[in-house]
């Protein structure tokens, strides 16, 4: 995207998000509904099922605040929107929570005037070629088409790995991740590039997934996680521990199938005050004390949730890496409930 036409987004955003302050916990109480921004369809991450319920790692957390705040992981509308329409959505107050892969960059959080509410999946931008290119390292991709979903960071990330490496390049925008794969599937492109997790989503779809390369280089880091509006503490405080929960649950061993237990009373005091046993931490956050009970029985904790949608035993197997927890090598870390 053009620089220009970057910042008229972030000037017409900024506009929005000051009028609109939308999805505040009084608000989405009186609704009856949480209203979830989500991708327009990305296997393992957010996509309906065959049944038309809305599955995957986005949607489970839209679940768990949907759960901590309204006592119910099925109230929430999920909204697809595309990288050009999410932030616009979210200013607007179409939607309450963007659960959607966004990375974290400065102009996002300051001139765009959103708030992270954390980070739930470490990524990098990645490149995906067919295997009969022949092609085994990126450093290889002079002179290649590719395939690029508009309103993104790759954009940026594309030229500069380009610019850096005395290469070039014909861009392909695309608008979603649906309509990347149909092009890239139909040889309008070279290679498809986008986060590695979205093209691990993107590649297990294939007939034939084993005919299509991930490329080894890692060009960006690319830290996802849900995002609000700036402007109202409460909410931003109600998602960002939301997050938190699910992590300190996986930490501690609390499981959508012993939560139950673990709740009635524990040995373990900082199990006791998550579950709001002790210390009703929930008042503080204008929720009741088993707003985090009920988050992580919604789908489980972090750990549960990454490994039914992502992990080794789906299609989209994707190893834990720096989505681990920090006691296992990776980067996840709940702050302390106290």
């Amino acid at each position: 995207m053009k620089k220009t036409t970057f910042l008229s987004v972030l000037g017409a955003v900024a506009l929005l998000s000051s009028a609109a302050m939308a999805g505040t916990l009084e608000e989405v109480k009186a609704r009856g509904q949480l209203n979830c921004g989500v991708s327009s369809g990305t296997a393992g991450f957010s996509a309906p099922d065959a049944k038309g319920v809305w599955q995957g790692f986005d949607v489970a957390f839209c679940r768990a605040v949907a759960a901590a705040v309204l006592g119910d992981p099925m109230k929430v509308e999920f909204v697809p929107t595309t990288g050009q329409t999410r932030f616009t959505a979210l200013a607007s107050g179409e939607i309450d929570l963007l659960s959607r892969a966004t990375t974290w960059t400065f102009s996002r959080d300051t001139d765009l005037k959103l708030t992270f509410a954390g980070t739930n999946f470490y990524d990098g931008q990645a490149f995906m070629v067919k295997k009969a290119l022949g092609v085994t390292s990126a450093k290889k991709l002079n002179g290649a088409t590719v395939c690029i979903q508009s309103g993104t960071t790759t954009e940026l990330n594309l030229a500069e790995y380009f610019r850096s490496n005395k290469m070039s390049y014909e861009p392909v925008p695309v608008d979603s991740s649906a309509e990347g794969e149909r092009q890239y599937q139909a040889g309008a492109c070279d290679v498809y590039t986008s986060d590695g997790s979205n093209l691990a989503s993107v590649r297990a779809s294939f007939k034939n997934p084993e005919d299509h390369l991930i490329l080894p280089e890692i060009i960006s880091k690319e830290p996802l996680g849900p995002v609000v509006r700036q402007g109202n503490e409460q909410w931003a405080d109600i998602v960002h521990w939301t997050l938190n929960a699910l992590l300190e649950a996986e930490e501690l061993g609390v499981t959508k199938s012993n939560v139950d237990q673990l709740a009635a009373g524990s040995d373990n005091p900082e199990t006791n005050r998550l579950l709001g046993k002790e210390d009703d931490l929930g008042k503080m956050l204008g929720l009741d004390a088993e707003w985090a009970k009920r988050a992580i029985a919604a789908s489980g904790n972090y750990g549960e949730i990454f490994a039914d949608n992502l992990g080794g035993n789906t299609p989209i197997r994707i190893e834990r890496g720096l989505n681990a927890l920090w006691t296992k090598g990776g980067l996840m870390y709940a702050q302390p409930f106290r």
